[in-house]
This record gives structure tokens, C-alpha cells and sequence, in this order.
């Protein structure tokens, strides 16, 4: 294992990946049991969404105050406010019952997941050397679908013994727990370009042309892949298929995925990488919003391939290709996608409303309401990743003919 520093790189890595998992296990969770809530609490689809976007408003917050001040306290303070912030906001939303304390309690866990993306990708980033960085990355970002796999099961295992709600939260505090042992007493390794440890640096290589396009780019990437992931239990409940299972079959995936990604990267860059990935996710995204019974599972193929490679290469394109703009240039990319997916998440839970008022409206009515009502939403939602095959098409052809001076092909930052 190379690495530029003395710390223990191994443990850091695992630890950073038990981070990880507590962030799917809490987004899986959610997602598992958000219908719960809504009945139990007596909630709309719209106050629904809302408390969902506590999670992704927690998210940025941390990850841009991490990405600013990383270099100057290291990744170890960051993720034990991190494991604080975790810790508090699960045991408040077991404990909670009252629709303002879920909402606390989402964006607490929402600053410890940003904070954990904020300290573990630069760590990972200096802690390895060229093609060997793109691999960790992928493989690291591989257990938030990987989490959500087996989170989503345990959900759905939990629901049919009959533990509902609140209390399968409880499981969050297992990962949350290891995570915090993992990272007991380590050092965290150095940057590796004096520049990106300065914020100086890290602005100058963010007001760059390419830097911004891809910051408008990651908008797009995490709202394709979180919209979708977030609703589409309760979209396709009445749809024929196992709704467990769809999650379940989607992260898995995209798991397997991640942990190939370095090699699919080695062979295409992550410029066509990210092209093949928005075709593939507009394709199933699009299968999800006119299939039902088995079909709703080959939709969940494809979309699954196509949003595996969206998140791990944007942050890796912003740490091989624009090195210089350093954690913080990572952090500020990955908050401009999570606070983007947090700001649209009541707007789809509007259009589910909206979309459901206007179905009933032509007489339907029952579970057929129901499916016609949530196709009618994933049909907006394809309009996002559509977008980005136009997008990356214009960044594979520019990188393509573009002499980047300030790449370092040999080095993540």
C-alpha cells in the first residue's frame, strides 16, 4: 500500500468506509421507514420531503465549514464533531415523536454525514498516488450504496417482524460506534501539493471555467441519483414490485460497480465514464416511470449502473483533474450537490401531491391512483440526468482537446 505519510493508512481507510456506512444506514432508513412517519405523524408528502431535506441541508453545511478548516485542525477533529453530531441526532430521532424533533434530528445526522465526506475523501486523496487514489475512491464511496443494500434489508426485515418507525434506528449506533474506535489515536496524512493546503490556492482553482462547469454539473449528478433513490419506494409501493427489493437491488449494485470503478475509470476516464453513467440513469430512471411488476426491477438495473459512477468521479475528476483547488474544492463540490438534492426534495414531494390531486381528478382512484400518480413524478425527474448527457458529452470533447497544465496525473492533490 503506498502512502506519503506515517499514519496508518489501512485503518484509516476501513474506518473512514464504517463512516460511510452509518451515512447509507441513516439514508436507507429513512427512506425505509419515511411512510411510517407519514402515517404515524399524520404528515403530507410535501412535510414529508421536508424533513428528508434536513439531511441533505445538514450535509453541505458541514462539508463546506469541513473543506475550509481541514487543513488547519485535520480530519481527526472533524470527525469527532462528526461522530457527535451522529450520535446526538440518532438518539433523538429514536427518541423523538413530535414532527420538529425529526426534523433536529435529520439535520444533526446530516452534519456528521458532511462531515465525514469533508475529512475522509481529501484524506484518502493524499493518502494515495495516482490511479491507486481513483480506486480508493471508488471503493470507499462503495459502501454508501453498499450500506443502503443491507440497511434497506434490515428495514424491510424489521418492518415484517413488526419493528417499525423510530425504533430500527437504533441500528445506526453499530457503524457509528466502530467508526469511532477505527479512528482512535491515528494521524492523518499530509497534502500533497503545497497549494491546495492553502485557501488562497484552493479559490484561485475554483473560479476556474472548468471547476465552475463541473460544480453546475454535480447539481444535476446528485439530484439524479438522490431524487429517485429517495421517493421511489413510495412512488412504486402499488407498482407490483417489492419496494425493499428495488432499493436493495439498486445500491447493490451500485456497489459491485464501485468497487470495479477504478478499472472501468483506467480504461475510460472518468469524462466517459460520466457520459455512459447520465445515459444509463436516464434510461432507467425512464423504465421507472412507464414499467410495473418485473420490469420495475430491470429498471432498477439500469439505473443503478448509470448513477454508481456519478458521485466517487465527480469528486475524483475535481482531486486528479483540478488538484489545486484541494478538500476544500472536494467539500464544495459535494455540498453543491447535497444542497441541491435537499432543496428539491419538497419540491418532489409537491409534485407527488400535485401529480396525485390531478390523477384523482380523471377518476382514478385506489392503488391505481397511486402508480399513475408517482410515474407521472419520475417522468419530471428524468428531465436531470437527460440534461447531463448533453453536459458530459461537452466535457469529454473539451477535456479531450484540452491541455491541462494543472492536472498532476501522478498525484490526487
Amino acid at each position: 500500500m503506498e502512502t506519503n505519510t506515517s499514519s496508518n493508512a489501512n485503518r484509516l481507510f476501513y474506518g473512514s468506509c464504517f463512516a460511510l456506512i452509518t451515512t447509507a444506514f441513516s439514508f436507507a432508513i429513512a427512506a425505509g421507514i419515511l411512510n411510517q412517519l407519514k402515517i404515524e405523524l399524520d404528515l403530507s408528502a410535501s412535510q414529508a420531503g421536508l424533513i428528508t431535506s434536513m439531511w441533505f441541508l445538514g450535509f453541505p453545511i458541514s462539508m463546506i465549514i469541513g473543506g475550509f478548516i481541514y487543513h488547519k485542525v485535520g480530519g481527526k477533529i472533524i470527525m469527532q464533531f462528526a461522530f457527535f453530531a451522529h450520535a446526538v441526532g440518532i438518539l433523538l430521532l429514536i427518541f423523538s415523536g413530535s414532527y420538529m424533533g425529526l426534523l433536529i434530528a435529520n439535520l444533526l445526522i446530516g452534519l456528521g454525514n458532511g462531515c465525514t465526506e469533508a475529512a475522509c475523501n481529501p484524506m484518502i486523496a493524499d493518502a494515495y498516488e495516482g490511479n491507486k487514489m481513483s480506486k480508493m475512491l471508488n471503493r470507499f464511496h462503495m459502501w454508501f450504496p453498499g450500506g443502503i443494500a443491507v440497511g434497506s434489508l434490515l428495514s424491510g426485515l424489521m418492518t415484517y417482524m413488526g419493528i417499525l418507525g423510530q425504533n430500527q434506528v437504533w441500528l445506526l449506533l453499530i457503524p457509528t460506534i466502530i467508526y469511532a474506535i477505527m479512528f482512535f489515536g491515528q494521524k492523518w496524512p499530509t497534502a500533497k501539493v503545497k497549494e491546495a493546503a492553502t485557501i488562497s490556492g484552493n479559490l484561485k482553482a475554483m473560479f476556474s471555467p472548468l471547476f465552475l462547469f463541473i460544480a453546475f454539473c454535480m447539481t444535476l449528478t446528485a439530484i439524479s441519483e438522490f431524487g429517485p433513490n429517495q421517493w421511489v419506494g413510495l412512488i412504486l409501493e402499488k407498482s407490483g414490485a417489492n419496494t425493499y427489493l428495488i432499493l436493495a437491488l439498486t445500491a447493490g449494485l451500485m456497489a459491485i460497480a464501485r468497487y470495479f470503478g477504478g478499472n472501468v475509470v483506467a480504461k475510460f476516464d472518468q469524462t466517459g465514464v460520466l457520459l455512459g453513467s447520465a445515459v444509463l440513469a436516464t434510461l432507467g430512471i425512464y423504465l421507472f416511470s412507464t414499467q410495473t411488476g418485473a420490469m420495475a426491477y430491470v429498471a432498477a438495473i439500469f439505473f443503478a449502473l448509470g448513477i454508481a459512477y456519478f458521485w466517487p468521479n465527480m469528486i475524483g475528476f475535481v482531486a486528479s483533474k483540478i488538484p489545486k483547488s484541494g478538500a476544500l474544492g472536494m467539500s464544495i463540490i459535494g455540498a453543491i450537490g447535497m444542497f441541491m438534492t435537499g432543496a428539491v426534495q419538497p419540491i418532489i414531494g409537491g409534485w407527488i401531491d400535485s401529480d396525485r390531486e390531478a390523477a384523482a381528478a380523471t377518476g382514478l382512484t385506489g392503488d391505481e391512483l397511486i402508480l399513475v400518480s408517482g410515474q407521472s413524478t419520475l417522468e419530471k425527474l428524468t428531465l436531470f440526468p437527460g440534461a447531463l448527457i448533453i453536459l458530459f458529452a461537452i466535457l469529454y470533447f473539451w477535456m479531450k482537446n484540452k491541455k491541462n497544465d494543472d492536472a498532476v496525473p501522478a498525484a490526487a492533490h
